[in-house]
């Protein structure tokens, strides 16, 4: 389950890989980012985190967990979600500085002795910001440079648009973070809200290797929901706001409809009125629902779960 503190930094690197039904992508994966690794440091491990595969994902990273001693399985009790996984696979990290990578291979594991030179500078965070997306589909690239500007705009905290979580982050970031208690996470805003010295490396996003996204449509819109709600209060503002805005189109229509009546020219009509009480009403139910969103996160929040359970982990044959 989750951790209070983080076990001692003992190695000069740690590589955190959240895993999804990602058997197709695992046995290319390794030998690659394995080959960065030792490029990049002399002591460091590897932590695959399974969050809930359905399919042999787990009896790939148990096998690699065995056979190579810088690997190490961590195998949770059900799918909690990518940002929980990064979350499990942190808080067991042993290294001075940490890389957060997917295992799909769109994010070149090949970029991490230039991340490693950038951050030899003074930078506590290098993020990969992406310059180009091969491979995806329209919708799927137009949908993500919405949401990443459109939070930007929103939000209280400036968030580099056209970044995902792939980023390598020193010892100082890994330790606020697990100061951090929130739920509903979004790890690459709760970074960024840190501020410290934060540099982008620009990079071509690559095709996924193999297989198929674990991220369905539910899961981008809870993302997407997630973010929002963790860093702006926006939504809760925009309702005050159409508020004011229908309050002050209900008084031009009372004075419309008191000259009418004045006049002599009211005609009575059930479509106009039905269709004035269902546009408010929908408008009362939009704002009732946003207020619900922060109103159900701080339930979540109340209730001081932890954040994840781990069922396994692998290590050098070992299991815990």
């Amino acid at each position: 389950m989750q951790k209070n503190t983080l076990p001692d930094a003992s190695l000069d690197l740690s590589v955190v890989v959240p895993c999804y039904n990602e058997a197709s992508t695992l046995s290319a994966m390794l030998p690659r980012l394995m080959a960065a690794c030792k490029n990049a440091a002399e002591e460091y491990e590897i932590i695959l985190v399974n969050d809930g595969s359905v399919d042999a994902s787990w009896a790939l990273i148990d096998g690699f967990a065995k056979n190579f001693p810088r690997v190490v399985g961590v195998n949770l009790a059900r799918r909690y979600g990518q940002q929980i996984a990064l979350s499990a696979g942190l808080s067991l990290c042993r290294g001075k500085r940490i890389l957060i990578i997917d295992a799909d291979l769109q994010d070149p594991p090949e970029l991490l002795p230039e991340m490693m030179r950038l951050m030899d500078r003074g930078a506590d965070v290098i993020y990969g910001q992406r310059k180009r997306r091969t491979g995806e589909n329209f919708f799927k690239r137009m949908t993500a440079a919405c949401f990443y500007r459109l939070i930007r705009l929103a939000g209280e905290t400036p968030l580099p648009v056209d970044t995902g979580d792939f980023r390598l982050i020193n010892r100082r970031v890994l330790e606020l973070l697990q100061q951090m208690p929130e739920r509903q996470r979004y790890l690459r805003g709760m970074i960024a809200w840190m501020g410290l010295n934060q540099e982008p490396l620009l990079y071509e996003r690559q095709q996924r290797f193999a297989g198929k996204s674990g991220y369905s449509l539910k899961w981008m819109l809870r993302f997407a929901m997630d973010a929002f709600t963790g860093f702006s209060v926006f939504p809760l503002r925009l309702s005050l706001w159409l508020g004011f805005v229908c309050g002050l189109l209900a008084l031009g229509l009372l004075g419309y409809v008191l000259f009418a009546w004045i006049s002599g020219d009211a005609v009575p009509g059930w479509t106009s009125l039905s269709c004035i009480m269902l546009f408010f009403f929908g408008l009362q139910f939009f704002c009732i629902g946003i207020i619900g969103e922060y109103v159900g996160r701080i339930y979540t929040e109340s209730k001081q779960r932890p954040l994840f359970i781990i069922e396994r982990i692998s290590k050098n044959g070992a299991r815990a």
